[in-house]
């Protein structure tokens, strides 16, 4: 086998940037996925090709690149633990690119490359469908098709040319895209699925808490979901969002447990009052908990069921933005039988921890003539004693209510709804912890509630005989503005301040509030187009009672009328020059001649042989000459035609 040649001889100067330059806008979205060593190793490689190509340098060995080839795979595979997938998909693409870099040597190996990127840029809708990414779809395949278009492109032809010849490409294939994104049936379920890629956090509720677990979230200006009412908003102290359940209490850390069905959970709710219906728009949180307002009845999303402490969960976790309708009703109760079993279990508290709490609640409690007003005692305390509401509150030991009641007495939500409970447990009362959101800020542009991860927050639930579980909110009792006007009202309104919430200006708050308007339009309209509301849209264009072979014969109809329209005008636009009627006549004066023409020879040339070897008059041969390159170089006039035309005619 005869050695391949490894040198280069610059040929793919021109061209190779711009193939760097879409490999690179390819690669970008997946940056913050991929291990830095993954990046470091396509920036190495693509460096290092163009310098080989710029200094004519020798490629890499085949045994070099083979080596390096099985390194990086060995690297992804201890990097994932897997090779299948989006993330490890996606560092497989880079590193294949970077080391193909390392071997292109002719024009078909960067045909390769450019698959590669569109690969990249495809790959990186599995992850997430932002706003954003229409305009990168757009700006990243232009890129591609000038670095293809610049591959074969002349000396004479610029990158302008080939940038504007992608962009009219893209223009033409733009109608037929969106006839077959309207059109082609939807499908409630894929025909697969892919495993999505979660090695990057996502910011949100975990399943225990700890003092200073919500605080931190509370920092946090990231959307956890937005919310559409179908009539009026409920009030700001009704917009409680629940979302997972806390029961078990270590001393220190609450935690619940694992989302699990439980068919008596409905049956234990009895409803009252009016119902809101609401569509949730509930962004990625790699967990199974499904966030609605309390308290649910009824909700959509498939797959998705009620725990035993009234939370839903759903079967599998939220990696991708799901929408989902939802009733729920503000006024409610659940479980007023509870068996002393359950009792037992919701009042246990560590023996040997926060002693001081149990003293303070057995000492409360004697004083007390009911549950009720015990319960009133304790939030009285929290209103009338000096306790703090603040987003920086001190560390506490491992006896964290004690150091919290006693010591410090600041604290955020789940300072005070911990500390509540542990004293609704020392007296025998039945409590748990419910964490989620509360509040909420209305979009006036879009008419939608923005739910954001500082809207976190977390309450107690009393059990009490014939009342049932209630909600009991101490937060509302230190801060009630928090509950009142929610975090981000309380901001602008200077109340925030000692908490540790800082407003943004009015300038900031009216282009974020277009900016999730805009979002929430994509959600709906673009991501949220879903079988459902392709059969409405159908339906209002006029078909009746739309169905998948309907929509396909439609879809057929749209593209063949489309593409006659876009061939129709690519050949106006393109269309042969019309006929040049003097070199018409010009041809059959040199048939009369009897003679041919010589390549490259001018009319002058022509008219001193044509007199020389033709039988027709000098005198004739001039006229028709001198009239021809009047008419063709001379002033433009209106009778040159026809001055041709009556020389040619008085030839015989």
């Amino acid at each position: 086998m005869r050695a391949q040649p490894r040198g280069t001889d610059g040929a793919l100067l021109s061209s190779l940037p711009w193939t760097l330059a879409a490999l690179l806008v390819a690669l970008l979205p997946h940056v913050p996925y991929l291990d830095f060593w993954i990046t470091g190793a396509f920036v190495s490689c693509a460096v290092w090709r163009y310098v080989i190509e710029k200094q004519r340098r020798m490629l890499p060995s085949r045994w070099f690149r083979g080596g390096l080839a099985l390194v990086c795979f060995l690297g992804v595979l201890a990097t994932y633990s897997s090779i299948s997938g989006v993330g490890p998909g996606s560092a497989l693409l880079a590193i294949m690119a970077s080391l193909k870099l390392l071997e292109t040597r002719k024009r078909r190996d960067q045909f390769v490359l450019l698959f590669i990127s569109i690969f990249l840029v495809m790959s990186s809708l599995l992850r997430e469908q932002y706003l954003w990414s229409l305009p990168y779809l757009i700006i990243s395949t232009l890129i591609i098709m000038t670095a293809w278009l610049r591959m074969s492109a002349g000396e004479s032809q610029s990158a302008k040319q080939s940038f504007n010849t992608g962009g009219r490409l893209m223009l033409y294939a733009a109608p037929l895209a969106v006839a077959m994104w309207i059109f082609f049936p939807r499908l409630a379920t894929p025909f697969w699925s892919v495993p999505i890629d979660t090695s990057r956090g996502m910011t949100g509720l975990n399943d225990t808490m700890s003092p200073g677990d919500i605080s931190s979230l509370s920092q946090s200006n990231e959307v956890a979901f937005r919310v559409r009412f179908d009539d009026v908003l409920p009030r700001p102290k009704d917009r409680y969002w629940r979302g997972l359940v806390m029961t078990s209490f270590n001393g220190r850390t609450w935690q619940g447990s694992e989302p699990r069905i439980a068919a008596p959970a409905r049956e234990q709710l009895e409803f009252s009052g009016s119902a809101y219906s609401y569509e949730v728009t509930l962004e990625p949180t790699q967990q199974q908990w499904v966030i609605a307002m309390d308290m649910p009845m009824e909700w959509s999303l498939e797959r998705t069921f009620m725990g035993p402490h009234q939370q839903l969960s759903r079967v599998t976790p939220i990696e991708q933005r799901v929408a989902y309708k939802v009733v729920s009703y503000p006024s409610y109760r659940v479980q007023t039988e509870l068996p002393r079993m359950f009792r037992s279990f919701y009042t246990d508290v560590p023996d040997n921890s926060n002693l001081r709490t149990a003293e303070l609640a057995r000492g409360l409690r004697a004083s007390a003539g009911s549950d009720v007003e015990y319960i009133d005692a304790v939030l009285a305390m929290f209103r009338n004693e000096d306790f703090y509401y603040t987003l920086q509150p001190p560390a506490l030991g491992s006896n964290s209510v004690d150091a919290f009641l006693f010591d410090t007495r600041r604290g955020f939500c789940e300072h005070y709804a911990s500390a509540f409970s542990v004293l609704m447990r020392n007296a025998g009362i039945p409590s748990r912890i419910v964490l989620g959101y509360q509040g909420g800020e209305i979009n006036p542009l879009g008419g939608h509630l923005i739910v954001r991860q500082s809207d976190a927050h977390a309450w107690t639930e009393v059990w009490l005989p014939e009342s049932g579980w209630r909600r009991v909110d101490p937060t509302a009792a230190v801060a009630p503005e928090r509950i009142d006007y929610g975090t981000r009202d309380a901001a602008f309104d200077g109340v925030g301040v000692s908490w540790g919430f800082s407003a943004p200006s009015k300038l900031l708050q009216d282009l974020t509030m277009a900016w999730d308007m805009l979002n929430m339009k994509w959600n709906d309209w673009i991501l949220g187009y879903s079988p459902d509301k392709q059969k409405s849209f159908m339906e209002w264009l006029g078909m009746d009672e739309p169905s998948g072979r309907k929509m396909l014969l439609t879809l057929v109809i749209a593209v063949i009328t489309l593409i006659l329209a876009i061939s129709g005008f690519m050949m106006l636009r393109y269309r042969p020059p019309g006929k040049d009627r003097l070199a018409i006549l010009y041809r059959r004066f040199v048939k009369k001649t009897g003679i041919e023409r010589n390549i490259g020879e001018t009319e002058q040339e022509f008219a001193v042989r044509a007199i020389k070897e033709s039988r027709l008059p000098a005198e004739a041969i001039e006229s028709v000459t001198i009239t021809y390159l009047d008419a063709r170089y001379g002033p433009k006039a209106p009778d040159s035609e026809e001055k041709l035309r009556q020389a040619l005619a008085e030839i015989v």
